[in-house]
């Protein structure tokens, strides 16, 4: 009998190890596990003194060049002495493996494993310090461009609408809502100039789930991914919102963003500009993951409901709504 064609699958973690212990002179006694799946599968190799982080990238997810991109930009950031999980070269000095799994062609890098642990509730001391290696990062990449994408309007707003109408009628109050703030955000993003050192590479992904802590002020940020080149501000603004929903109590979160923006201007400062397009940076940002998760329908159908889109876009809302508020009271 034929083995039937798949579209994804989930590589054995004791075969990987092996894998990964032969084409990089690991020891014997480094044990692999499989850690999570998503848009690429995560697994840990562990001997009891180091640790190391795998990443599985999905079939046809990234090609080799924009693999490779976003290697050289960590590898980058590591000659700057910026606090990253990098990559590791194997015995022959290659930095990505590559599988042939049951889908096809899958592409595989060790990275260095991230000390600490996931804070959700961050201390305004911990903001702070996020803000200063975000800025740091931005001041290696700025005025730079990688060959990857670049994050424009279109491609955060009007290519994610579009990546979530097959699944969606274009009828739901929730995708004419994303249709209505798309066209909004983009006429103000579009209508603001930024000078070319407020642009560069960016991460597009740097929130708690994305970054270790250490000793509260010591941050290793990882999981490079979606790194391209846009505006600055969508780092700062998508780190904002995402500490806009961890933080229910807005005057919290009003003190823990200020020591986030302290901690970021204190290494690189952000003109009036700039924040005032924090509110539309981070909701960019939130309907482009929208499209990625209907890119990634297989790992992330689940969330593909009608009642997640409610949620994700009711959320989008009430972030906007938030400023709009604070913006109509200072008027």
């Amino acid at each position: 009998m034929n083995t039937f064609p798949v579209t994804t699958s989930t590589l054995s973690s004791d075969a990987l190890g092996t894998f990964i212990k032969e084409n990089y002179l690991l020891g014997e006694h480094f044990e692999c596990k499989l850690f999570r799946t998503g848009i690429n599968h995560t697994y840990f190799l562990n001997d009891n003194s180091s640790k190391y982080a795998v990443r599985v990238y999905c079939y046809k997810w990234r090609t080799k060049e924009e693999i490779e991109a976003e290697l050289s930009l960590l590898l980058l950031l590591k000659q700057n002495n910026i606090s990253i999980s990098f990559p590791i070269a194997d015995k022959n000095g290659n930095f990505i493996q590559e599988i042939n799994a049951p889908e096809g062609l899958r592409y595989v890098v060790l990275f260095s494993f991230a000390k600490g642990e996931k804070m959700r509730f961050m201390t305004e001391e911990t903001c702070s310090v996020i803000g200063s290696l975000m800025a740091k990062i931005h001041n290696v990449t700025a005025n730079r461009v990688m060959d990857r994408m670049y994050y424009s309007t279109d491609v955060l707003l009007n290519q994610s609408y579009n990546h979530l109408k097959p699944f969606f009628s274009e009828d739901l109050n929730e995708m004419q809502l994303i249709k209505q703030m798309g066209s909004t955000l983009s006429k103000t993003l579009l209508n603001t100039s930024l000078s070319s050192s407020q642009k560069g590479i960016v991460h597009l992904d740097i929130w708690y789930d994305n970054l270790s802590v250490l000793n509260a002020n010591e941050i290793t940020i990882f999981d490079f991914d979606n790194c391209g080149n846009g505006a600055f501000i969508l780092d700062v603004g998508y780190f904002c919102k995402q500490l806009f929903f961890i933080e229910t109590d807005k005057t919290v979160y009003e003190s823990k963003v200020a020591s986030f923006l302290k901690g970021y201007q204190k290494v690189k400062p952000l003109s009036n500009t700039e924040i005032q397009l924090i509110p539309e940076a981070g909701a960019s940002i939130f309907i482009f993951y929208l499209g990625v998760q209907a890119q990634r329908f297989d790992w992330s159908n689940i969330f593909l409901s009608e009642n997640y889109l409610k949620m994700f876009v009711g959320r989008i809302k009430s972030w906007l709504d938030y400023y709009e508020k604070i913006k109509n009271k200072k008027e």
